[in-house]
């Protein structure tokens, strides 16, 4: 079966709404389906998805999602803001920097982005259209500092590229803290310039920092403590050699479970089972996705595909930085489009060796295919993250789409930076 035909059927499986890990196994079998000569058969795939789900690194991604679902039940996001409100409420912009950096922080503790603007959002939103600030603009700022979830380690989908690539997991981990501090400070510009230009109710503003000036230093510090000590002990654990990943993971969710509790004792015992159902759903899906896209790009492999894509491109294109400029368009498209687990799945055999031959470290590739990703969560027609924040305040999604359009000019603009200066994703390497 040719290949063009293949990837034909894949795109018209997902433009009619067939979910994305049937699609995958559909066109996974039909080249053997349709030639009996090609060496893959239904055997063969079926241990190819089972090996695929066979890995020690895979296990984070669970036990991040159940603990990202603790945290967000159990109040956590609140009690960052309040210590980043209590700084900088005051400032201009204060108030929406605040909802910026409780995002990069909440990031390190979820690895999710549609998790971030959830539990973030959920609590921030009606706060600040009550300070006075444009609910449109609010949500279109939770929607896409939400996609700082997966930037900021521990990141879901760079677990994801360290398995399809062979990367290190905790290197890719260092390797997004620079690029999503970077985006984080870009917005805040950008929510700076925006205030200035439009003007805040300060006097609601002063009023709602007083509430937590009056509560004094110690006590908003004391009540935020041990929110803001759980991204320092996940990623302490990792770098400093105490855990690998998948164990801090699992560190991370009896962390949330204990604060949860009994410090906060925002959940009670009888919700966690509730929780635990939950994280399942939000995990299972994955689990199949990540199944059938080891099997397709098994297939895909047999077929040479990366080999086709990658003697296409070098032959085409014999500048590094043009063919840095077409890969990043093709994964800001794919990213309009398809979710991050499938994507990068699917696109890191075909574009890492084209990266590799022009001398791009692996690790930095990973960030860029990430912060690619990131804003496709933001980009309609897919656009989980705007999805999500329309959800939480029935703003309709192509408004906060437009809103958002230069938050997301601001992240292109980070993205070339990360792209073309590799310190920027290997400084800590």
């Amino acid at each position: 079966m040719p290949v063009v035909v293949l990837f034909l059927i894949f795109v018209i499986g997902l433009v009619i709404a067939i979910p994305v890990s049937i699609t995958l196994g559909i066109t996974s079998v039909l080249p053997g389906a349709f030639d009996p000569s090609f060496t893959v058969g239904a055997k063969y795939l079926i241990r190819a998805m089972f090996a695929g789900l066979d890995s020690f690194p895979l296990l984070a991604v669970p036990m991040f999602v159940l603990s990202g679902i603790i945290m967000a039940k159990g109040g956590i996001s609140r009690k960052i803001f309040d210590i980043f409100s209590y700084f900088i409420g005051k400032l201009t912009a204060g108030m929406p920097c605040a909802v910026i950096i409780t995002c990069l922080f909440y990031g390190a503790i979820s690895g999710s982005a549609p998790a971030t603007v959830a539990a973030v959002g959920s609590m921030t939103i009606p706060i600040l259209a009550d300070l006075g600030y444009d609910r449109v603009f609010v949500t279109s700022v939770v929607a896409v500092a939400g996609g700082l979830g997966v930037i900021i380690p521990p990141s879901i989908p760079f677990i994801m590229y360290g398995m399809a690539s062979g990367a290190s997991v905790s290197d890719l981990f260092l390797a997004g803290i620079v690029p999503g501090i970077l985006v984080g400070g870009l917005l805040m510009l950008y929510a700076i310039y925006y205030c200035r230009q439009y003007g805040e109710d300060k006097e609601k503003i002063r009023q709602e920092v007083a509430k937590l000036h009056a509560k004094g230093l110690f006590n908003v510090c004391k009540e935020s403590f041990f929110a803001v000590l759980s991204p320092v002990i996940i990623l302490g654990c990792i770098y400093s050699g105490i855990a690998s990943p998948t164990e801090a993971a699992v560190i991370s969710v009896f962390y949330a479970l204990f604060i949860s509790l009994f410090i906060y004792k925002s959940i009670r015992p009888a919700q966690l089972w509730d929780i635990f159902v939950e994280a399942i759903k939000t995990f299972s899906p994955i689990l199949f996705i990540l199944a059938t896209s080891t099997a397709f790009s098994r297939v895909l492999t047999l077929m040479q595909v990366p080999q086709t894509v990658s003697e296409w491109i070098l032959n085409h294109f014999s500048n590094p930085i043009i063919i840095l400029l077409v890969i990043n368009l093709f994964l800001l498209l794919v990213g309009m489009v398809m979710d991050t687990t499938p994507a990068i799945l699917i696109l890191t055999p075909i574009l890492l060796p084209i990266v590799e031959q022009i001398g791009m470290h692996p690790v930095q590739f990973g960030v860029i295919m990430v912060v690619n990703l990131a804003i496709g969560f933001v980009t309609p027609p897919i656009g989980v993250n705007l999805f999500v924040a329309s959800s939480l305040t029935d703003v309709p999604v192509m408004d906060l789409a437009r809103k958002a359009m230069p938050m997301i000019g601001f992240f292109l603009a980070a993205l070339l930076l990360i792209t073309f200066i590799p310190g920027i994703s290997l400084l800590f390497l």
